[in-house]
């Protein structure tokens, strides 16, 4: 009648310092499973370095060969297989018959009030540690004061719904206080009220800056080619071939592109978002900066993608999401830099995982660089 529920999701912890750690699903396929697999994977801050998917429609197999993003980063290897196993579809044989709905209420916001000395760094201290703890940040407003004081609002959810109890909310600020020790003043953490409602879809940027962030094609003078100029060469040889000869049932897409963070969740991504369906694929490990991927996809009703301008339209998609998974903008307004950087939202409105942790690694490691708002 299925598999022993712990088997469903296996994971076997490298022998030595340096070497992968294997992450193998097993279980009853679903639409957009290797993409909700993925981003779980890099939440927890993990970076895939190899993989292999296959599916017969019904039923899925995946292995995905796993590294810690940064050598000193602490992971809870349970918590992380229990949140895979959230998303795997059940494994009896009446849930063929009997699927429950994909509609589900949206997590509850709350509100994290932490009010400090400022100092180099703490905007990315904070972040770290509520990615540790399985908090997703869903908006931050930091204000600042002459005397060296800042206000930092983070709206966030929880991955594992518990933030309505008073022992994970006391747990979250005392960690906080913690790791911020003596420059620590107060923390607080509360259900957010009508404040972020009245927030959604605000946006200050000025009407040019918006078309350069969020338009599907970058303009030849855009500011997003100048940032990513010193990689043009590697962008170049990003190439995607499309052969129909090869399998009687699957088009097969044979990638060669430059190796990147992501790079697998934002293919799978585009796939669900486009619904294609990947009946197997491999992602070889990376040489010499380049990954290659060979993916055999049907359409969802199960036949190949042999119009030519559908194929085109897919190419296309891929590639820039390849070339470009992010948009970086710096732009001056007023006596301030401004660092804009954009990233792709799922069709579900999740968005690509631990962008804002990222970019405050980065003002971290730059000297002089505050988050003034």
């Amino acid at each position: 009648m299925g598999i022993p529920w712990d088997d469903v999701v296996l994971i076997q912890k490298g022998k030595n310092s340096g070497e992968p750690s294997v992450i193998t699903v097993n279980c009853p396929d679903k639409a957009g499973l290797g993409c909700d697999l993925c981003r779980i994977i890099l939440e927890f801050g993990l970076c895939i370095t190899r993989g292999d998917i296959s599916t017969d429609g019904r039923w899925c197999y995946i292995v995905l060969w796993v590294v810690p993003q940064h050598s000193s980063h602490r992971l809870d290897w349970e918590s992380l297989k229990n949140r895979l196993l959230s998303v795997c579809p059940s494994c009896l044989v009446s849930y063929y018959f009997n699927q429950p709905s994909n509609d589900s209420s949206p997590a509850s916001v709350y509100l994290l009030k932490v009010f400090c000395l400022d100092r180099k760094g703490l905007l990315h201290d904070v972040t770290e540690v509520l990615c540790e703890l399985e908090l997703t940040i869903q908006r931050v407003k930091v204000m600042t004061t002459p005397d060296g004081r800042v206000l930092d609002l983070f709206f966030i959810t929880d991955s594992m719904e518990l933030l309505h109890t008073k022992k994970r909310r006391d747990d979250t600020c005392e960690q906080l206080i913690t790791i911020l020790g003596e420059y620590c003043i107060s923390c607080e953490l509360q259900l957010a009220g009508p404040e972020y409602e009245s927030q959604q879809g605000f946006s200050s940027l000025p009407p040019t800056v918006a078309e350069e962030l969020f338009s599907r094609k970058l303009s030849d003078s855009g500011a997003c080619l100048k940032a990513v100029s010193s990689d043009l060469k590697k962008l170049e040889k990003a190439t995607i071939t499309v052969d129909n000869l090869l399998s009687p049932a699957h088009t097969l897409l044979q990638i060669q592109c430059a190796d990147q963070k992501s790079l697998l969740y934002d293919i799978l991504r585009t796939s669900k978002d486009c619904n294609i369906q990947i009946a197997y694929g491999r992602v070889s490990s990376s040489v010499k900066g380049y990954r290659n991927m060979d993916l055999f996809i049907q359409q969802t009703e199960g036949k190949k993608i042999m119009n030519p301008e559908n194929q085109i339209a897919l190419c296309s998609r891929l590639k820039e999401e390849m070339l470009h998974p992010l948009r970086v903008i710096i732009a001056n307004r007023g006596p301030d830099t401004e660092l804009l950087v954009a990233n792709p939202v799922e069709l579900c409105g999740k968005g690509r995982p631990r962008v804002f942790y990222d970019v405050t690694v980065c003002s971290k490691n730059v000297r002089d660089m505050h988050f003034l708002g």
